[in-house]
């Protein structure tokens, strides 16, 4: 079993956004018995709220299926199981080294580094282009997805 947990500053735009579309992914790959994917915040000011509405607008253009949810932050115990915690930018980056004391195990990343590009995914909320988030969160996805793959 692979163990995902995407991170972004509140848990309800972009980390959602990657969560879905990355079980949409696996789930398309026939891969659903060999993955657990979740999403988590940095941050406490969103805990408890569903999904962002563009964000659930945006993965309902796509075709992409999410439920509802409740925000929620990542805690010590995440750290410890899931084999992947995959960070949206560098703030989040900078939260998950201070939240997992440094990342002995190696465990975090960036979305895009697995695209081969190191930038951060932008955050919609304050651009409000869920078009370009959902462009951005579907490249690293699809890159993370084949990057796994070829250790299976």
């Amino acid at each position: 079993m692979i163990r995902i947990l995407f991170i972004c500053h509140g848990n309800i735009c972009r980390s959602t956004m990657a969560e879905f579309v990355m079980k949409d992914l696996v789930h398309k790959a026939g891969l659903d018995d060999t993955f657990t994917i979740d999403s988590a915040a940095c941050r406490r000011d969103e805990i408890g709220s569903d999904t962002h509405w563009g964000t659930k607008q945006k993965l309902r253009e796509m075709g992409v299926p999410f439920a509802p949810r409740h925000a929620r932050q990542i805690t010590s115990a995440d750290y410890e199981k899931y084999d992947k915690i995959i960070g949206m930018d560098g703030e989040n980056m900078r939260d998950l080294e201070r939240l997992t004391h440094g990342d002995p195990a190696h465990k975090t990343a960036l979305l895009l580094d697995f695209a081969g590009e190191h930038r951060e995914v932008a955050d919609p909320w304050y651009t409000g282009n869920f078009d370009a988030t959902y462009d951005d969160v579907l490249k690293g996805c699809q890159a993370l997805l084949a990057s796994l793959m070829k250790k299976m």
